[in-house]
This record gives structure tokens, sequence and C-alpha cells, in this order.
């Protein structure tokens, strides 16, 4: 029998549901400088949808690197602009520089160059062992 996980005050964590527990491994495989969709993780596991590894990610995501799973427009996590972009200049993410226009000057990802397929990294096995979707 397996010890309850405890936060830093002692309590005993909430379980984590199989699902969430699905999405959070699949995104500690996602390599450093690129990034899964909110659907394309959805899409991997074969189960849910966006909102749904969306919900997972604002409960469960805050100890993996959730900067690497996002909006498929590219646009920065509202409310986490600063902190994700550091992570991304640090792993050499690609971004399109904004547009004067823009509100806050803030890039986005380059999500040509930046979005991950799955393949590769012997994450296949963690993520479904399917062929790499497109």
């Amino acid at each position: 029998m397996s010890e309850q996980r405890r936060d830093r005050a002692g309590e005993p964590l909430p379980e984590v549901p199989e699902y969430a527990e699905r999405v959070l491994e699949a995104t500690e495989h996602i390599p450093p400088g690129r990034v899964m969709t909110y659907g394309d993780v959805a899409e991997w596991l074969g189960e849910g949808g966006p909102r749904q590894v969306g919900r997972v990610m604002s409960l469960y995501g805050a100890a993996v690197p959730w900067w690497r799973v996002v909006r498929s427009d590219g646009a920065l996590l509202p409310g986490h602009e600063l902190r994700a972009l550091g992570h991304y200049r640090d792993e050499g993410t690609p971004l399109r520089e904004a547009a004067r226009s823009a509100d806050g000057h803030l890039p986005r990802l380059d999500m040509k160059r930046a979005r991950w397929d799955g393949s590769g990294g012997g994450a296949s096995g963690v993520l479904g062992g399917e062929a790499a979707h497109t």
C-alpha cells in the first residue's frame, strides 16, 4: 500500500483522477522548446477534448511543465504570460514577435516550428503508442 501524498503543510493531497494523471504524464514528455495544444494532448490520449485537458492543467498542472501545453493560436496563457515567456526563452521555444499594435507587445508561439507531434524521444509508449499525428 502506497503512502498518501501530502502538501508542504502535511495535509493530505486530493486524489488525482486517472485521466488527469495521463494528461500530466503526457505533458512531462513534451521536449523542452516544443509545445502541444490542449487538443493535441486529448487526441494523443484518445479521450476528452481541449477543455478537459485545460481543466486538468488548471487544477493539477503546476508540478509539470505547464507552459508546454498551449492554445492552438499560439497566444500566451492569460495571467501567466511573463512566467511562460521566461520558460520559452530559456528553452529556446520558437516565438513570433508581436506587432507594435498588439496589446502588451507580447510575442506568440511560432506554432509551425514549436508544435511537437509526439514522435521520437521514446514517449510513444506514454502517449498511446500511436503513429505521429499531423
